[in-house]
């Protein structure tokens, strides 16, 4: 059991794993009414309702819809019908939305939540590796447009965050491991300590050992709650960190079909390419980006961008991203295991020479 606390004033809100008690008193105490509109994907619907079963017993009517599951649920289409029901269900101001799922209900939740009514009370329960560690915190909420990965978003902190790892237990491997690369990402750009304790207790992670299990999560949200809390809005650069990776990864992702790739493998073979080009400028040893090379293979990753190479596509979709700025893409770049920084010089020319020497 661990509680993580998101200090950020008066939107501060607490992580709580494995929290004895059970989902119900947990948000009783985090909602401003006895109201609340759980949203699911379809393969959680079962647990959904288990927990719907709790929350009326902690004396908070619930209601109940879900999702088809997977990256292209995070659409306007999908947005528009659940604008309809929450509408139809008479969700207000006081209602809570209670996102239950992966990264995809959580985005795709929270920002109906941050939109509704001109925002309402939001709280996430994620059943992913990948949400757990990553998407459930730090208010990042948004879609997808066929241009480019979470074009539509805001900043919608949750009022609190429910993560019960005996969800992992029956979560399919492929998914598992996809959470895996944004764990890789918190030792690689922030964390050696952390880094060098994945790669000596591999085993144990894949063999979802509890322990494992628990300090894993624990660390990765406790990172990224400090970054958080120095850069909310991502306005100083300091949060750019956690996007270590990801510039690549999304380009990957919208050129090759949303659900191609998961989210994750995508994040894992962006990470070469970045820890790849920082080696090439001198930025990181080559000896480093081989130990990352290998922690991703452990878990049987991608280390390489897709098949087959589509570089002029990926590079359109990479000044599309978010940290582009007048059309100059911008990278988040390793320099040693353990520290990242975000970098503004880096040229067409050298991004291609990565891409293009993606078998290397």
């Amino acid at each position: 059991m661990a509680t993580v606390r998101v200090s950020l004033g008066n939107r501060g809100y607490d992580i709580a794993i494995d929290e004895p008690g059970g989902i119900g008193p947990f948000v009783a105490a985090r909602v401003p009414s006895r109201r609340a509109y759980m949203i699911a994907d379809y393969n959680v619907a079962a647990r959904a309702e288990r927990w719907q079963d709790e929350l009326n017993e902690a004396g908070i009517t619930s209601r109940l819809t879900t999702i088809p599951p997977g990256e292209a649920s995070k659409s306007l289409a999908q947005l528009g019908i659940l604008y309809e029901r929450l509408a139809q269900a008479h969700v207000d101001r006081q209602t809570a939305i209670i996102a239950v799922g992966g990264g995809v209900v959580g985005d795709l939740a929270g920002f109906a939540a941050a939109t509704h009514n001109r925002g309402i009370p939001l709280l996430i329960a994620p059943t992913t590796l990948l949400a757990m560690v990553d998407s459930s915190v730090g208010g990042k909420v948004g879609i997808n447009l066929p241009e480019g990965k979470n074009l539509v978003g805001a900043f919608h902190q949750p009022a609190g965050v429910w993560i019960a790892t005996d969800s992992l237990a029956t979560l399919p491997d492929r998914e598992y491991r996809s959470g895996l690369a944004e764990v890789v990402k918190y030792g690689v750009g922030l964390d050696g300590e952390f880094f060098d304790w994945l790669q000596a207790h591999s085993e144990d992670v894949t063999a979802k050992s509890p322990a494992a299990l628990a300090r894993v999560i624990a660390r990765c949200c406790t990172l990224k709650a400090r970054v958080v809390e120095q850069d909310e809005y991502e306005t100083t650069g300091v949060r750019a960190v956690l996007n270590l990776g990801h510039t690549f990864a999304h380009a990957f992702e919208t050129v090759a079909g949303y659900g191609t790739w998961t989210h994750g493998e995508a994040v894992a073979a962006g990470q070469v390419c970045a820890g790849r080009l920082a080696a090439r400028r001198g930025l990181l040893p080559e000896a480093d980006l081989q130990k990352v090379i290998h922690l991703l293979k452990a878990w049987n990753l991608p280390v390489a961008p897709p098949e087959p190479a589509n570089v002029d596509a990926w590079l359109d979709a990479m000044k599309r991203d978010k940290k582009s700025s007048g059309g100059r893409i911008r990278l988040v770049l390793p320099t040693r295991i353990g520290s990242a920084g975000l970098f503004d010089d880096v040229s067409e020319a050298e991004i291609r020479g990565v891409l293009d020497g993606r078998a290397q």
